[in-house]
């Protein structure tokens, strides 16, 4: 219930008559999230869920991925684990043995996830890499899971392949704004990444695209990279807080406090009302083991269960049950 704030109430109301937050409106939204506190984030996680139980109902999506190939990326985004610019002993391996990924997925649907992603280090794989990609796409898809793939920049043929091979969602984050992006990385440029999403899209493959918060951008450029998938027309929206790393740039930045992430959540679902929050890496850095959940309270739709690339999750089991305990419904694995 919406108790006192004129422009959180103007929202909600517009947003569940099915229009677009824009203008004048959304500045002031912006402003309104930025500066909760107490009953106003309570009233503005409220209405974020109550948008998202509108739209989605009460199904809470889980995936998984395996971290296929690791280390030595090519690009310097500066909070990432698998750059090869930085010092940060995270794990470097070739791509996996294909059984080894066959039995991570299978481990993850006995956990609940539907869906399971094959994650790529690097800007674009090789010709070998990508048939090996190939066939676990369709190894996954004849376990009844659907697949996803992070791979890089490819071309139009090569998501064409990977469509008919069975890949569900391409996965492509655009990591933060256009205006904050050459902070973060200097080694390409925004309008590739933009540009591979429209393509994968263009191929008739879903997209799942969204960022990492925490960085240093500002409220502003949150509701910006909103604003870019918005525009661009993707429906699954992975949401990552940053778990700082050492050895990368990012090493001394500070976790986000949990409200102020929850209020993130809650911006992305104003500005995305239809789309799949997913809650992805960071969240054990930012909740921790006992409010892990905390972010289907505010507008999120689904989690991602089990290890992340290069850190660990909180325990499946854990998180499914809570799922169920706090009355929400799992998506069918």
């Amino acid at each position: 219930m919406i108790i006192g704030n004129r422009p959180l109430h103007a929202a909600t109301t517009l947003v569940l008559d099915g229009q677009d937050l824009r203008g004048e409106l959304l500045h002031e939204v912006i402003t309104v999230v930025a500066q909760a506190r107490g009953e106003e984030l309570a009233d503005l996680l409220g209405a974020a869920r109550r948008i998202r139980l509108a739209r989605l109902g009460r199904a809470v999506s889980l995936c998984a991925i395996v971290n296929a190939r690791s280390g030595r990326c090519s690009e310097n985004c500066a909070f990432c684990a698998q750059s090869s610019h930085f010092d940060t002993g995270a794990p470097c391996h070739p791509f996996l043995d294909h059984e080894r990924i066959l039995d991570a997925a299978r481990t993850m649907r006995a956990h609940g996830a539907r869906r399971f992603g094959i994650v790529l280090s690097g800007l674009t794989p090789s010709r070998e890499d990508f048939e090996r990609l190939r066939r676990a796409v369709r190894g996954v898809a004849d376990l009844g899971m659907l697949p996803d793939a992070s791979c890089g920049i490819l071309s139009r043929a090569r998501f064409e392949e990977l469509r008919s091979d069975g890949l569900h969602l391409y996965h492509h984050n655009l990591e933060t704004a256009r205006s904050f992006f050459p902070e973060i990385c200097t080694t390409h440029d925004y309008e590739d990444d933009v540009q591979a999403v429209r393509d994968a899209l263009d191929a008739g493959l879903g997209v799942c695209s969204g960022g990492i918060f925490g960085l240093g951008e500002s409220w502003e450029q949150r509701a910006e990279l909103a604003l870019t998938l918005r525009e661009l027309g993707v429906d699954s929206v992975p949401v990552n807080f940053l778990s700082p790393i050492p050895g990368t740039p990012m090493e001394r930045r500070p976790p986000l406090a949990p409200e102020e992430a929850l209020k993130i959540v809650a911006l992305l679902r104003f500005i995305l009302p239809s789309a799949h929050l997913r809650i992805c890496g960071g969240r054990k850095t930012v909740f921790g083991p006992t409010r892990g959940l905390a972010p289907l309270e505010a507008g999120a739709s689904g989690l991602m269960i089990g290890d992340y690339l290069t850190t660990s999750g909180l325990d499946a089991a854990a998180d499914r049950q809570g799922i169920r305990d706090a009355g929400w419904e799992i998506e069918d694995a």
